[in-house]
């Protein structure tokens, strides 16, 4: 089968042939119709992750994948032909969804596609999504709070923003003047400030007393803390933790996405009824994954999507 490998670290991607998995008991075969980048794509090929996680190579990259069963292990419920999404969540950093096919657990981080929803959304909501979901959860907004989404036009950012209004908080976003600040006030932030500026400044003529919470997805987090009303909350996607926030009186979680049955069921019902948007940018074919990460690493509005058909 076709699959986009790297072959040590900081190679460039390419399409290569290789082996199609078999599922063993309680696998699940996916035939890939959809993936889309992440920034753990990017990790992996620059070996940010080389002394924390075991790598096999060749990598076969892509967290992210949307298709259809095409066989199944032993003990598995699911028939060929179901509609499933997910992310690839393995021990080792081998198997990826950038390929033709590939096979995941049945009892994490897979779920159906519901009806209303197309393979190629279900394909950039995975990953991204349930970080989204596991930091708006960690400073669990609620009607008369405002909270500050720092990296607001990302893929993580742009379902942040969304899930955080939903909730009934008042979203100032960060983003540049022009179509990245149209671009998060269509996603519902009702305030927009540019990163590029004094952000503080901005935030402080927003809200005074500070903000109830913060979402840090990009960017230096330290003075983003100083931000927060007594009480405040802060989730950070990137590693920061409340031994590193320097300020009592304040809650610090560092946050990994959890795709679980549970949160991507209710990632792919928001999206299927239209309450949630999934914000593709653009969208490259398999063979053309390096430039994808080339125009990822520049900066997007939104999600990169890849399409593997």
């Amino acid at each position: 089968m076709r699959a986009v490998t790297i072959d040590d670290f900081g190679a460039t991607p390419a399409v290569t042939e290789v082996a199609r998995p078999e599922p063993g008991p309680g696998e699940v075969l996916v035939k890939v119709h959809a993936s889309s980048l992440n920034g753990f794509d990017g990790a992996v090929i620059y070996g940010v992750f080389k002394d924390m996680l075991e790598h096999k190579f060749p990598v076969t990259l892509g967290k992210d994948f949307a298709g259809t069963v095409e066989a199944v292990g032993e003990g598995v419920t699911r028939a060929a032909g179901d509609r499933v999404f997910g992310v690839v969540m393995k021990p080792v950093v081998s198997d990826g969804a950038f390929a033709e096919y590939v096979v995941v657990s049945e009892g994490y981080g897979i779920a159906a596609v519901p009806a209303g929803l197309e393979l190629e959304q279900a394909g950039a909501l995975g990953l991204a999504g349930s970080a989204a979901v596991g930091a708006v959860e960690a400073i669990a907004p609620k009607a008369g709070d405002t909270v500050l989404v720092v990296g607001a036009t990302g893929g993580v950012g742009a379902y942040a923003v969304q899930l955080a209004v939903a909730a009934g908080a008042t979203v100032v976003a960060t983003a540049k003047p022009g179509e990245e600040t149209e671009f998060v006030r269509g996603l519902g932030a009702a305030h927009v400030v540019d990163h590029t500026g004094d952000l503080a400044a901005q935030v402080r003529a927003l809200a005074p007393e500070g903000v109830t919470g913060v979402v840090h997805l990009a960017g230096d987090p330290t003075p983003l803390v100083e931000l927060l009303a007594d009480g405040g909350r802060f989730a950070s996607t990137l590693g920061f933790g409340p031994e590193q926030a320097g300020r009592t009186g304040v809650t610090v979680t560092s946050v990994m996405a959890d795709p679980s049955p549970a949160t991507l069921d209710r990632l792919a019902g928001a999206a299927a009824s239209g309450a949630l948007r999934v914000p593709i940018a653009r969208t490259f074919p398999l063979g053309s994954v390096a430039e994808a990460v080339g125009a990822f690493g520049a900066g997007t509005v939104g999600k990169i999507a890849v399409s593997v058909v």
